[in-house]
C-alpha cells in the first residue's frame, strides 16, 4: 500500500496542474476580452473627446481603470508565476485638485501610455498563450476520455487521436497512451506559456530604465532630506537639553551645595534654598518629560496611533471631530510619522487658520494609511511658504508618502496625507492592557 502513495501523489499533482492550467488560461483570456479590450476602446474615445472638454473628465477615469486592471495583472503574475512587476506610477503631486489637475497628472505619466499599449496587445497575446496553455490540456483529456469512443460510435477519425477506426483495439490503446502523454506534458508546457504571458506583461508594465533612474534619484533625495531632518532633530534635542534641563540641574546642584554650607549658620536661608531646589527639580522634570514626548510620546507606544491622536485632539483649544478606523497597529516608524504629521497640522490650525472647528479622519485600506485634516478657517495655506508643512512632506517622503493641500482663500483647508504601510498587529481592546 505504501508503495502506491508516491504514484497517487504524482497523479494528484498532475490533476491539480491540469486544472490550474485550464482555469488560469481561461481566466487570462476572459480578463483580456472583458476588461482590456472594452477599456482600450473607451480610452481611445475619451482621448478623442478631449478637445470637446468631456475627455478631460472621462480620460483620467478610464485610464485609472486601466491602471487598476494592470495592477491586477501585476498581482496575478507574482502570485501565480512568481514574476514580480514593480509599480512604475508617479505619485499624485501635492496640491492636485479638480479635473484639470487630475488630467495633467494621469496623462503626464509615461506609465499610463504603456498601460494603454499593454491593454491593446494583451488581447491577442492572452488569447494565443491562453489557448495554448489550456488547449493542450483539453486536447489531451479529450483524447483520453472522448475521442476514441466518439470515433468508434461515429466511425469518424482524423488526426493523432482519431486513428482507431483503422487500427482497432491497438488504435484505442495507442490513442489513450498518446493522449495521456500529451496531458502530462501539457502541465509544464502550459505553465511555461502562462509564465511567458506574465513576462510579456512585465515587459510593458514594469518601470523603464529611465523611470528606475528617476526612482533612484528620488530615493537619494529623500534619504538626504531624512538625514538632514534627523541631524536637525538631534541638534534641537541637544539644544533643549543644554539650555533647559541641563542648566536647571546645574543650578539645582549649586543650590543644594550652598544649602549644605548654610545649614549650620543660617538654617532659614538653607530651607529657602532647598525649597527653590525642589521647585527647580520639578521644573527640570517637566522639561525632560516634554522633551521625551517630543521624541516619542509614551501614549503613542502604549495606545498606538488611534489613542495618541485622540489624546492629541483633546489637547487642542478648539473642537476637533475625530473619526479613526484602524483595524490594527502600524509599524512604530509609521505611527511616529503619522502622529507628528497630525500634530503639526493641528498646530497650524491653532496658530494660523483662525478656525472655530477642525476635523480629522484616519483610516487604513488597500495597504495605505490615509489621514485627512480639515478646518473651517480662513484658508490660504501653502506648503511652499511654511517650514512646518515642508518638514512634514520630507518626513512622509521618507516612507514614499504624499501630501496634498487644498486651501482656497476664505477656506476651508483640507490636508490629505497618505502613507503606504501594512498593519503589524491586530487591534486589541483597551481593557486588555494593565493600568
Amino acid at each position: 500500500m505504501d508503495d502506491g502513495k508516491p504514484f497517487i501523489g504524482r497523479m494528484g499533482g498532475l490533476a491539480r496542474g491540469v486544472v490550474v492550467n485550464v482555469l488560469r488560461g481561461v481566466a487570462q483570456i476572459v480578463l483580456a476580452y472583458t476588461l482590456n479590450l472594452p477599456l482600450f476602446i473607451l480610452a481611445v474615445l475619451s482621448i478623442v473627446f478631449i478637445p470637446l472638454g468631456v475627455g478631460v473628465v472621462l480620460a483620467p477615469a478610464v485610464l485609472l481603470a486601466i491602471r487598476a486592471v494592470a495592477n491586477l495583472q501585476r498581482n496575478l503574475a507574482e502570485n501565480w508565476y512568481g514574476v514580480r512587476i514593480p509599480v512604475p506610477y508617479r505619485p499624485e503631486p501635492t496640491g492636485t485638485s479638480g479635473p484639470v489637475g487630475r488630467f495633467r497628472w494621469v496623462l503626464g505619466d509615461p506609465a499610463t501610455w504603456r498601460d494603454l499599449l499593454w491593454s491593446l496587445l494583451n488581447v491577442p497575446v492572452a488569447l494565443v498563450l491562453g489557448v495554448l496553455a489550456a488547449g493542450l490540456t483539453v486536447y489531451g483529456l479529450e483524447g483520453m476520455f472522448a475521442a476514441w469512443w466518439i470515433a468508434l460510435l461515429t466511425d469518424y477519425g482524423w488526426g493523432p487521436f482519431w486513428l482507431i477506426t483503422d487500427y482497432g483495439a491497438a488504435g484505442i490503446a495507442g490513442t489513450i497512451v498518446l493522449a495521456a502523454a500529451l496531458t502530462a506534458a501539457s502541465v509544464p508546457l502550459g505553465g511555461a506559456f502562462l509564465k511567458a504571458h506574465a513576462l510579456f506583461g512585465r515587459s510593458l508594465l514594469a518601470p523603464t530604465r529611465g523611470a528606475l533612474a528617476a526612482r533612484v534619484q528620488q530615493l537619494t533625495e529623500t534619504r538626504s532630506e531624512t538625514v538632514d531632518a534627523s541631524a536637525a532633530e538631534l541638534r534641537r534635542i541637544e539644544r533643549d537639553l543644554h539650555d533647559g534641563a541641563q542648566a536647571r540641574l546645574v543650578s539645582l546642584s549649586m543650590s543644594i551645595g550652598l544649602a549644605e554650607e548654610m545649614m549650620k549658620h543660617d538654617p532659614e536661608t538653607a530651607r529657602q534654598l532647598l525649597a527653590e531646589a525642589r521647585a527647580a527639580s520639578g521644573t527640570a522634570l517637566t522639561e525632560l518629560r516634554d522633551l521625551v514626548r517630543g521624541i516619542h510620546p509614551p501614549v503613542l507606544a502604549e495606545r498606538g496611533l488611534d489613542g495618541a491622536v485622540r489624546a492629541l485632539a483633546l489637547s487642542v483649544p478648539l473642537p476637533v471631530d475625530v473619526e479613526i478606523d484602524l483595524p490594527g497597529r502600524l509599524d512604530a516608524p509609521v505611527e511616529s510619522a503619522g502622529y507628528f504629521a497630525v500634530a503639526e497640522m493641528l498646530a497650524n490650525v491653532v496658530k494660523h487658520s483662525a478656525a472655530r472647528r477642525a476635523w480629522l479622519q484616519i483610516e487604513h485600506s488597500d495597504g495605505r494609511l490615509l489621514m485627512i485634516i480639515g478646518d473651517d478657517g480662513t484658508g490660504g495655506a501653502d506648503p511652499a511658504r511654511g517650514s512646518g508643512m515642508r518638514g512634514i512632506e520630507r518626513r512622509l517622503a521618507a516612507f514614499d508618502g504624499t501630501m496634498a493641500v487644498t486651501s482656497p482663500p476664505g477656506g476651508p483647508t483640507v490636508v490629505t496625507m497618505e502613507l503606504p504601510c501594512a498593519l503589524s498587529s491586530p487591534k486589541t481592546s483597551p481593557s486588555s492592557g494593565t493600568d
